[in-house]
């Protein structure tokens, strides 16, 4: 058991203790308020001055499946051997023991959605795991989480190179197109079969994946940066009637008004980073405010490896100077991206019986000195500055 007691505890659900107190007890949060009493036997952290968070969750990124400074041996996230990929499992290629999972917790990140890259057309199923752990069956919250898509410039270079389909935009919505047809049919098939196994179609592992998506069970990740990709996303699950999230949506800021309208939530970023192609000319912080300040429910990514994860909290804070309004901020990196991923019962915010994932700050995370003092995921201290 511990008791975390005294600190500055923003609970990210709209009630915040000067001088709160958290219980945490078999993984969980026992108890939230102020000057609770110590229970028998627990470990008691005096968090006085110091800022008391849920621990931080990236909507998005490739933790695990690039590893750190390893180059093609520790490139596992795109596949690119077809530009249909459905079948490809994150929990596969992700190893625990990249360091930069140590550096993750070490900085207050306590939770990702990590996933296979943008290369192809369909390119597999995201996991939402915690930062620690060394058996990733362990680390698990959910997976498969969502599923995997690309639109724009990476499918059309990736397989030009190739001298295969896609080359343009229209090839890359035809193909997904395709897929998600082929799988509605496949579904439609299994279903007439039901009480008659002489009539099942011959199993398809590609279709098998998608059928969560076409029922509308799992949610496709639409790597979105233009503003013609963004809508040719909406188009397509409106014409499937798919649950999706827009993933980057660099562009967003100029069709606010739009996104709005359609009300499907976006993962903005990343933002600390370089316009390396044409589709990042209009790459801007400000993003995440104008879209949050028309009303739309915005998380804040790093799409590490692109930025460490570690430097997620500076990411929301670049928005906040930007635009986003602090407290919107500090939401985009704990419970929004926790109700966009649908994990909000177990991460996100600090009440009574989520998981014990708390992190202790020596001053406000936006600060560029203030330091992890304690991360704590599932009860646990994971880590502690000396």
């Amino acid at each position: 058991m511990l008791l975390i007691q005294g600190g500055h505890v923003l609970t990210m659900e709209g009630e915040s203790y000067p001088k709160g107190d958290i219980w945490i007890k078999d993984g969980k949060i026992e108890g939230v308020g102020e000057a609770l009493p110590v229970p028998e036997g627990a470990r008691v952290i005096d968090a006085s001055g110091k800022f008391v968070l849920p621990g931080m969750i990236d909507g998005h990124c490739h933790l695990g499946m690039w590893e750190d400074g390893i180059g093609f041996e520790g490139a596992d996230g795109n596949e690119v051997s077809a530009p249909i990929m459905p079948h490809l499992r994150a929990i596969d290629g992700l190893n625990p023991m990249d360091r930069s999972f140590r550096e993750a917790y070490e900085g207050g990140i306590t939770a990702v959605a990590t996933g296979p890259g943008s290369a192809n057309v369909i390119g597999g199923q995201f996991a939402a795991i915690k930062t620690y752990g060394k058996r990733i069956d362990d680390m698990i919250i959910k997976a498969p989480l969502a599923m995997k898509c690309a639109f724009g410039e990476n499918p059309k270079r990736i397989y030009k190179e190739k001298k295969q389909s896609p080359n343009t935009r229209m090839a890359t919505a035809a193909l997904l197109r395709e897929a998600l047809y082929k799988a509605k049919e496949y579904d439609e098939k299994l279903k007439r079969a039901e009480g008659d196994p002489s009539k099942k179609p011959a199993y398809d592992m590609k279709l098998e994946a998608l059928l969560p998506v076409v029922r509308g069970e799992l949610p496709m990740k639409m790597h979105v940066h233009r503003t013609d990709d963004i809508f040719t996303a909406i188009r397509i699950a409106k014409e499937f009637d798919i649950q999706i999230t827009l993933e980057h949506c660099t562009e967003g800021h100029l069709i606010a008004e739009f996104l709005k309208e359609e009300n499907f939530p976006a993962i903005v970023g990343p933002s600390l980073t370089e316009r390396s192609k044409f589709e990042l000319r209009n790459l801007s912080f400000e993003t995440a405010g104008i879209l949050a300040n028309a009303g739309i429910k915005i998380a804040i990514m790093t799409d590490h490896p692109v930025i460490p994860l570690q430097y997620l909290p500076i990411c929301a804070a670049l928005a906040a100077k930007a635009g986003m309004p602090e407290e919107e901020a500090l939401k985009g990196i704990t419970i929004y991206p926790a109700e966009i991923l649908g994990l909000s019962d177990r991460i996100g915010s600090i009440r009574k019986g989520k998981d014990a994932d708390i992190v202790i700050w020596d001053g406000h995370p936006f600060s560029l000195q203030s330091e992890v003092a304690y991360t704590i995921i599932d009860g646990h201290i994971v880590y502690e500055r000396e």
